[in-house]
């Protein structure tokens, strides 16, 4: 028998393979946004910030560890799911020289200085969109009037997306959030395509729903006991559908390395977001909040497992001295 050193769990999976399959997962989300953007002529763009994003951002880490002569791990394809998850964050609207200052920024910045792949101490995507629209706050907010979707006695709202327009007091159609054929970002529209990536990935055993069902539940419950509608059902649908909500909970909250590894971290990991993001949402200038609500939880990582790792089951005795 060959007796080794703990742990001795095993598995097959690997970075590269966890990594595919997150790309799989976006696929729904990121075939519908060129789709919905398409129909107003912003498709190409849409198309285009997504190839961008994903060159730039592998580019931006092959180049850096060229010149630092470190391995070269461009392979295990976290650099491709930071521009997928970077793109779907971006308006169809956008410059694609601002989609390339975003992509360097991911990685160089928030992960690559920082020693790469595992040692980021934030979402690179989310760092850099949050980058990008204290950068670039009228190019980033700059959605299509047509995709309004509000129904406010006018015919467009200009740049205003669905939460937007809730915050304002306006009346917004569930049923077109749900779907996806509202403004936002080029990956925050569709609930049903984020939905079946997410079921993807949960079938995969590549997420749990801790994280993203505690984060969801929370702000649930901020909205009903601070929202002053109570329990309106429209008005907390709206803000389940809205914002990037159901994107941030199963895309971006459950980043492996961002995220807490015990399963109590990953419940308080998750009401922590859901109480930030409520709290950004009715109280602050903005109505999405999401994107700032995660990266600073991911601050608060290390704390989090800190007081959330279980204790071992027994003790060492403590030896008599002589």
């Amino acid at each position: 028998m060959n007796v080794s050193a703990a742990p001795h769990v095993r598995s097959n999976d690997t970075t590269a393979s966890i990594m595919r399959d997150v790309a799989i997962a976006l696929a729904p989300t990121l075939i519908f946004g060129i789709w919905n953007f398409n129909r107003y002529g912003y498709g190409l763009n849409a198309f285009l910030l997504i190839v961008v994003c994903v060159l730039f951002c592998v580019a931006t880490e092959y180049v850096y560890e060229k010149l630092m002569k470190k391995p070269i791990t461009i392979g295990d394809l976290s650099a491709t799911v930071t521009g997928l998850i970077l793109a779907l964050n971006l308006p169809a609207t956008l410059p694609l020289w601002i989609a390339a200052l975003g992509s360097i920024f991911a990685i160089l910045v928030v992960k690559m200085v920082y020693g790469g792949l595992g040692q980021n101490f934030m979402n690179p995507a989310l760092g850099a969109r949050c980058f990008l629209v204290i950068s670039f706050a009228a190019r980033m907010t700059a959605f299509p009037a047509e995709f309004a979707g509000v129904s406010t006695g006018v015919d467009t709202v200009a740049t205003a997306t669905p939460l937007t327009a809730l915050k304002a007091g306006a009346t917004v159609d569930i049923t077109k959030m749900f779907i996806g054929t509202t403004s936002g970002t080029i990956g925050e529209t569709s609930v049903v395509a984020i939905l079946i990536g997410a079921i993807y990935l949960v079938a995969r055993k590549v997420i749990s729903l801790r994280i993203p069902a505690s984060y969801i539940i929370t702000l649930v419950v901020f909205v009903i006991l601070f929202g002053g509608k109570g329990f309106d059902v429209n008005f907390i649908l709206a803000h389940i559908c809205g914002g990037g909500l159901i994107a941030g909970a199963f895309f971006m909250a459950t980043d492996y390395v961002t995220s807490p590894i015990t399963p109590l971290g990953q419940i308080v990991f998750g009401i922590i977001l859901g109480i930030l993001t409520g709290i950004f949402r009715l109280f602050g200038g903005s109505a999405e909040g999401v994107s700032y609500a995660i990266i600073i939880t991911n601050l608060l990582v290390p704390l989090i497992e800190r007081f959330t790792m279980p204790k071992a089951f027994g003790k060492e005795a403590v030896k008599n001295e002589k």
